[in-house]
């Protein structure tokens, strides 16, 4: 139990916290101008004008409950404590104060664990004044209780949701740090075992064949350049220990191996344009990787799909890959996150300096698009 309270009291904030918006600031208009309308039509409420006043001169706090959850929380409940006090209650009587509720929510969804019982003991001892000034009964404050109660639990719950999430992300991005790398060292040991062949051919016939041993010193030094520029494009990702494959990976011929007419989901075209000499193997295999995923994705996923359509192009920067269907995206949410898949592909394109991207297309269906230098130089 004493582990548990440590833990909660050194729970540091959560990333992500924006600041002020322009929905803020539309809300801050809204609380302000519910206050004002309140006021002027409730003639039974006491002490009106500075009442109002407090009400509404705290809606600006809203602004940064996300960035500043403690101090927002301080300043409100602390206003309505002292206006409470001066005026026997009268604020506890707006119905604009529901904009107070959230105040403990971004205080739990934002702040740390010292700022939570920080401000948990603020907004309890808010909400005790009225039971001291015997302006409210027992009931009441138990009704009010459990609505703060309920909204710092719903805090909690989209706090460690969104922790979860986090989560989740960082683990398909090393997941896919894990997969360049496996594919690069594969690449690379090729590279060497050719170099050691070589060599070994060099030494063989060196007293015989001087002109042999020389080109192949010539064809170790070119293997190593290429190698050692495949291990810069790893970019600290990950592997674990397998035993590599000392095999290069396919070609961009084997692009064409997605194309399918029968079986279940729909149809698979690709159409490969352009020139293809001397693209390294990272984005080789990259782009083998963002085309089958997408695929896959687009035969397992698009709603009443029956042509998916692979464009692979190149020129002299850059290739391109444009994987579209023609799916039903009506019932689409366009504002939902993009799941684990899609993070991973555009993560690899990162590591290679490119971008990849996904959206629903204004006619329909739905297209992932990729950029990649034909150099492979990290971002």
């Amino acid at each position: 139990m004493h582990g548990l309270l440590r833990s909660l009291w050194n729970e540091p904030r959560p990333p992500g916290a924006r600041g002020p918006t322009w929905w803020d600031g539309t809300l801050v208009v809204v609380c302000a101008l519910a206050a004002l309308t309140e006021g002027a039509l409730r003639p039974d409420l006491p002490w009106p004008v500075p009442t109002v006043a407090v009400v509404a001169g705290l809606a600006p706090a809203l602004l940064w409950r996300r960035t500043r959850p403690l101090t927002v929380v301080a300043a409100v409940f602390g206003g309505a404590i002292v206006l409470t006090l001066a005026t026997g209650g009268g604020a506890g009587q707006m119905y604009t104060t529901v904009y107070f509720l959230a105040l403990p929510y971004a205080l739990v969804r934002w702040g740390s664990g010292r700022e939570v019982a920080a401000g948990a003991a603020i907004v309890l001892l808010s909400s005790s004044v009225d039971l001291f000034l015997d302006t409210a009964q027992a009931a009441d404050l138990l009704g009010g209780a459990a609505v703060l109660f309920a909204t710092g639990a719903l805090g909690s719950a989209l706090r460690y949701r969104g922790r979860a999430r986090a989560r989740e992300i960082d683990r398909a991005r090393l997941l896919e740090r894990e997969h360049i790398a496996r594919e690069l060292h594969d690449t690379v040991a090729h590279h060497v075992s050719a170099m050691a062949i070589r060599a070994q051919a060099g030494q063989a016939v060196a007293r015989t064949r001087p002109e042999a041993a020389v080109e192949a010193l010539g064809v170790i030094e070119s293997e190593a350049s290429r190698a050692l520029g495949e291990m810069r494009t790893m970019v600290r990702a990950l592997r674990r220990g397998e035993p590599a494959e000392r095999s290069p990976g396919p070609g961009i011929g084997a692009l064409e191996e997605l194309a399918c007419r029968s079986g279940p989901g729909p149809a698979v075209e690709v159409e490969i344009t352009g020139s293809f000499d001397g693209l390294p193997p990272a984005v080789t295999a990259a782009l083998h990787r963002l085309a089958r995923e997408s695929v896959t994705n687009a035969r397992r996923h698009a709603r009443d799909a029956t042509l998916v359509t692979v464009r692979v192009d190149a020129d002299d920067t850059s290739v391109h890959l444009s994987v579209g269907d023609d799916g039903d995206t009506g019932r689409l949410r366009p504002t939902a996150p993009p799941g684990y898949g899609l993070i991973g592909m555009a993560e690899r394109a990162e590591l290679l300096g490119g971008r990849c991207e996904a959206a629903p297309n204004p006619g329909g269906g739905w297209t992932v698009t990729a950029v990649l230098p034909r150099s492979g130089a990290p971002a």
